[in-house]
């Protein structure tokens, strides 16, 4: 199956929000079946019935079951539930609540903490950012640091590009069964969408007056549109909505650094030296016309020649020129 046809495949299993019963409720009733087996011992003291007996066993383990099924969900969380091998319902009210106590929650990123003690060697922030300490489901924006990768540009050119994902769970279910685990599922599809869309664009281009070629330093914010939108189709599987994307580092690869410095510093002096030469004829035109309109001079084509000439290297030129004063003729 190609990755287009697994991004947009559709889940099977469609989403049941369940409406348990308060577990005020619950937790009342298993008050009294624990006080109702106390009462019964004493009248089977009393009254020396095993028909009591049996009662109290009965209530007594119905009492432990009622506070099995006790739940809590804080705001902004999420419970996926299972029953036997086979999706039961997700709860996402917050609030104290009785579910069955034969269901068991479910978070494919769930991680204890003996386990994590019981691995050997430090764990990478990596690993950290894709792990839970609790089989909950937040439903919470959430930032990926995506590290620093190595791409190419249109042109070919190796950059370093960065980026940051603001994102968060909207279907749980979808979260929870279509990935083995929908934090390390965003991180490698963010991966894949900055070298699709990186490839795209040169990194810099030049601006002209009739035409702006959009480039990753030129044009950012319309290059995190296109991030946001190509990596919300890929991650639209999961149950993420993809609420913002950054780029927070473009830089060229070290090993053309230096010659990509050097060719800005050249595209920087040819620009200024060209708007000195446009300045400059500008401003000789202007002195020519006007010596000729007030009839300070007359000047022939040779003279013309000549001024032009020195002025231009007065202009132009990177070091201040020397004058030189002229008592007599040029000839």
């Amino acid at each position: 199956m190609s990755e287009n046809n697994f991004v947009k495949q559709e889940s099977s299993i469609e989403e049941k929000e369940l409406n348990p019963m308060s577990g005020w409720l619950a937790l009342i009733i298993g008050i009294l079946f624990i006080i109702s087996p106390t009462l019964g011992v004493g009248t089977l003291i009393a009254y020396d019935n095993p028909i009591f007996l049996v009662i109290t066993i009965i209530l007594f383990i119905v009492a432990i079951f009622m506070f099995c099924g006790l739940k809590i969900v804080n705001p902004n969380e999420s419970v996926v539930f299972v029953l036997f091998g086979k999706y039961y319902g997700t709860l996402k009210k917050p609030g104290f609540f009785f579910v069955n106590p034969f269901v068991s929650a479910i978070n494919p990123t769930y991680e204890s903490q003996v386990a994590k003690l019981s691995k050997t060697g430090e764990k990478d922030s990596d690993d950290e950012s894709t792990t839970s300490n609790t089989k909950k489901v937040s439903l919470k924006a959430m930032t990926l640091n995506n590290q620093k990768q190595k791409v190419n540009d249109e042109l070919g050119n190796p950059i370093i590009i960065g980026t940051i994902v603001i994102w968060k769970v909207v279907n749980p279910t979808k979260a929870v069964f279509n990935v083995e685990n929908y934090k390390t599922f965003l991180s490698i599809q963010c991966d894949s969408t900055i070298r699709n869309v990186a490839r795209l664009y040169p990194y810099d281009s030049e601006d002209t007056e009739d035409h702006r070629e959009k480039s990753l330093r030129g044009s950012s914010q319309e290059i995190a549109d296109r991030l946001k939108e190509e990596l919300q189709k890929r991650v639209e599987i999961a149950g993420i909505e993809v609420e913002e994307v950054r780029i927070t580092h473009l830089s060229y690869a070290p090993e053309i650094a230096a010659a990509m410095l050097q060719r800005q510093q050249a595209e920087a002096i040819i620009a200024a030296r060209k708007k000195i030469v446009e300045g400059a004829v500008g401003m000789v035109e202007m002195a020519l016309n006007s010596l000729s309109e007030k009839e300070v001079v007359e000047l022939d084509d040779e003279r013309k020649a000549a001024m032009v000439s020195n002025l231009l290297v007065v202009l132009c030129g990177n070091k201040d020129a020397q004058p030189i004063v002229n008592s007599g003729s040029i000839y």
